[in-house]
């Protein structure tokens, strides 16, 4: 295991990235010129280097990008955001005790992002394997939940390993070099599943503007996957090098394709060459559905012993821990 202290340029990286995330509120445009790509990744080990190039290309210019042919059955998807209803559906004081400490655990309107300064409007579940002593719904709660939501974030981690040994590749690592720094039977394991419940829009508030389910910012992770529902939208991608232009191209909702896109954590591991860019999900607009949103994420977060350098050693290596705490404390207020 790596010891390393947190340094003044550490530090003043992680303030930058939330100078610019502070830029990024309004509403901005819309355009429809973007193309966020979808890349069958089916017969993984046989079309590595095929698929490795066409994710690396979508991830160079728009840092998103999206995936079919994973392997995660649909029913296996449908069942865990069934999972996700069920556990919000159930009483606030029950859920409050499960309350949200380092990156495990539950919220509500906890997330202020630096964009719009305003809570999201959502509540959050989040599970993150060694911190979860204490923050499980019993089986007379939520019969079998734990071990259906395991085996769940089991079979993402799958996928975003496999995903992530085709950065590895193109960086010059070795193909397990992710793997081996998100390791599950780590204590210093990090990556999460996050359960998401943005809420109905209220009949009064549905033409205020100044609400968001989630304001604009980009992920602390490597890669983010990202599973929607057909019929609930409101996820939008702005690339980093148009930040200025403020147009947003919508992430539509296709069932059984997960959503992925590069995070802070990986943009610095590869020395900037991978950008992790700016996304919101916005509330719905007066003519589209009101109701409620659910989505399910798992952000793959490099053990908290690992230690992040870039193979040309742009910024100075930091433990992954280190640099996910800087990023949270601001966005979380003290719940890391």
């Amino acid at each position: 295991m790596h010891t390393l202290h947190p340094s003044a340029p550490s530090t003043a990286y992680a303030l930058g990235e939330l100078d610019k995330e502070s830029r990024m509120g309004g509403m901005g445009e819309e355009t429809h010129s973007r193309e966020v790509r979808i890349v069958d990744i089916s017969d993984f080990e046989a079309r590595r280097a095929e698929i490795a190039e066409q994710i690396w290309a979508a991830s160079v210019e728009i840092g998103f990008f999206q995936v079919s042919g994973h392997g995660i059955a649909l029913a296996d998807i449908q069942a865990a955001f069934a999972r996700a209803e069920q556990l919000f559906a159930l009483p606030r004081e029950t859920k409050a005790r499960w309350p949200l400490a380092c990156n495990a655990g539950w919220e509500h309107k906890a997330q202020i992002r630096p964009s719009t300064r305003t809570p999201d409007q959502k509540e959050s579940y989040q599970v993150t394997r060694p911190r979860m002593e204490g923050l499980w719904p019993t089986d007379q709660e939520l019969p079998g939940f734990e071990r259906a939501t395991l085996d769940f974030e089991h079979q993402c981690w799958t996928v975003g390993m496999q995903l992530l040994s085709c950065f590895a590749w193109k960086l010059g690592f070795d193909d397990d070099f992710f793997t081996r720094a998100h390791n599950p039977a780590s204590p210093a394991y990090q990556s999460t599943l996050r359960m998401l419940h943005y809420f109905a829009v209220d009949p009064a508030l549905k033409g205020e503007l100044g609400l968001w389910r989630a304001g604009a910012h980009t992920d602390f992770d490597c890669l983010t996957l990202l599973f929607q529902r057909e019929g609930q939208g409101g996820l939008q991608v702005l690339p980093g090098k148009e930040m200025e232009s403020r147009q947003w191209t919508s992430v539509e909702p296709v069932e059984g394709v997960i959503t992925c896109n590069i995070g802070d954590m990986l943009m610095r591991w590869s020395d900037d060459r991978l950008p992790s860019n700016f996304h919101r999900v916005r509330n719905p607009l007066p003519h589209e559905y009101q109701g409620a949103r659910y989505s399910l994420a798992f952000f793959c977060q490099a053990n908290e012993d690992a230690v992040i350098e870039g193979p040309g050693k742009k910024y100075p290596p930091i433990t992954a821990g280190e640099y996910l705490r800087q990023r949270i404390s601001a966005n979380f207020s003290s719940r890391y």
